[in-house]
């Protein structure tokens, strides 16, 4: 079940399943119902904070580019017909802003293994069906005998955990409703991570009436606005297609993802006022 000979499990996802093990005992130890469940949870809360620094990075990129993009439009609209002349300028006022664009990149290369081996160790938990083998192979790769266990209890306020909400004929219309909110916390990390829009009335009366003029540069937020309903709806499938257990984990990464970036956005605003002055 879980391949000691793949790399990729050796250093991310058998370690993190250790760690999902070291939180499921002490939580059974204190005899918390719904121990399985909220062990996802904190792992993922735990992993989240663990990569705090890099989405400080990731997100003061996107902040400090965001506070461009009047000047970024600008110039694609000045030199438009030029793009070799374009991408000089826009490089200029990346380095007048003090701004790497490649470094809100970096950070989420770094972040991804570890969340595709947090994606990847919960569906293979949540997903086999046969809750003898996955308990045998979960013994097989444990740190130390104290992380053995004999059952896993997949049972989540009142939930299990292994359920799917395609199967809402058998198991109630409820679980239609962990899609919906699942896509609708990505709707919403989704909206806060777009660029919000600076331009006046009057020039947006201009863009309107040069609407034709300006296709290509409209190309370019219709994909986002596209975008920013295309992933929640498909973040919701798979809500709806895989066990209830993986979209705890979205969500619970999504809620925190919010928060963070809420309170990150308020502490750039203020810096940058303080940086004004």
């Amino acid at each position: 079940m879980f391949d000691t000979g793949n790399i990729f499990n050796t250093i991310f996802l058998i370690p993190i399943l250790n760690i999902l093990l070291a939180i499921y005992k002490f939580l059974l130890i204190l005899k918390i119902p719904g121990a399985l469940g909220f062990s996802l949870i904190l792992l993922t809360v735990l992993i989240r904070l663990i990569l705090h620094p890099l989405t400080v990075t990731q997100l003061r990129s996107a902040y400090k580019l965001n506070k461009l993009k009047p000047e970024l439009d600008n110039l694609s609209k000045k030199f438009k017909g030029d793009k070799v002349k374009l991408q000089q300028e826009q490089l200029k006022l990346y380095q007048q802003a003090g701004i790497n664009p490649a470094a809100g990149c970096l950070p989420l290369l770094l972040q991804m293994p570890i969340l595709i081996a947090l994606y990847n160790l919960f569906f293979k938990l949540l997903s086999n069906g046969n809750i003898t083998q996955v308990v045998e192979g979960i013994n097989k790769v444990v740190y130390y005998p104290f992380f053995k266990i004999t059952s896993l209890e997949l049972t989540f306020l009142g939930m299990n955990l292994a359920h799917k909400p395609s199967e809402w004929q058998k198991l109630g219309w409820w679980l239609l409703l962990v899609p919906v909110v699942t896509a609708l916390l990505q709707y919403w990390q989704t909206k806060m991570m777009t660029p919000k829009s600076t331009a006046s009335p009057v020039k947006k009366e201009i863009q309107v009436n040069n609407q034709k003029k300006e296709t290509n540069e409209d190309m370019g937020t219709m994909m986002q606005k596209q975008m920013s309903f295309m992933m929640p709806l498909m973040i919701g499938f798979f809500a709806y297609s895989f066990p209830l257990g993986l979209a705890l984990y979205w969500n619970t990464f999504t809620i925190f993802g919010i928060i963070q970036q809420n309170q990150l956005n308020k502490h750039f605003e203020k810096e940058n006022g303080t940086n004004k002055k």
